[in-house]
């Protein structure tokens, strides 16, 4: 745990139990993360995300139960600060969008990288809502940021000053600082190049 500040708090929610063990083995060896329990179905991650009020649950999608749907909703209802990750090996963009109204946080691919989860994770729990799909899903993919947010990060990764960054957008310095802290608050960043270094985690897959 960091100087100060409480661990990240999961519940992770998967019927293969290797796969699940593996996962939380992972997890917990992260700097500020704890997985405090563990469920091998959706019931069953339900009860534990209600007794526990974690700020994480990571939720497989194909898991003996009601199905992803009535178990985000059950979990929004039963444990309603925490945020829902869920992790899957499917691409449906119906189904993503279905439970991101549901109340998930987060759509992950299961392809993608240790970084990109962790990242993901303190991105979440910072109020972030992600989708990461691999680039040759079907379907759309939404990134956390916005098209201008984006283009900015571009010129603050490219040594940039806020002035800078201005000039070459066309807008006052003052602008360029509150969308540095729209983008600070999405990825859960603290600086400049902690930004910069959490874009560049969640886009390399």
């Amino acid at each position: 745990m960091s100087d100060g500040q409480r661990d990240i708090r999961i519940v992770a929610a998967d019927d293969h139990s290797l796969l699940r063990e593996a996962l939380c083995t992972l997890l917990d060896l992260q700097d500020g993360l704890s997985v405090v329990a563990q469920a091998g179905d959706g019931p069953t991650a339900v009860c534990l995300a209600r007794e526990h009020q974690p700020d994480i649950v990571l939720l497989d999608v194909e898991m003996p139960g009601p199905g992803p749907l009535q178990t985000v909703r059950e979990l929004s209802a039963q444990a309603p600060r925490s945020r829902i990750i869920v992790l899957t090996m499917h691409n449906d963009a119906r189904l993503i969008e279905a439970l991101l109204d549901a109340g998930a946080a987060a759509y992950l691919h299961k392809e993608v990288d240790q970084e990109v989860l962790v990242s993901a994770i303190r991105s979440s729990t910072a109020g972030a809502r992600l989708t990461f799909l691999p680039r040759s899903a079907s379907g759309p993919v939404q990134h956390p940021l916005t098209v201008r947010e984006q283009e900015l990060m571009s010129l603050v990764a490219a040594g940039l000053s806020n002035r800078q960054i201005g000039n070459r957008l066309g807008i006052v310095e003052g602008t360029v600082k509150r969308h540095l802290r729209n983008i600070f608050d999405k990825l859960g960043a603290g600086s400049r190049l902690d930004a910069v270094n959490k874009l560049r985690a969640l886009e390399r897959f």
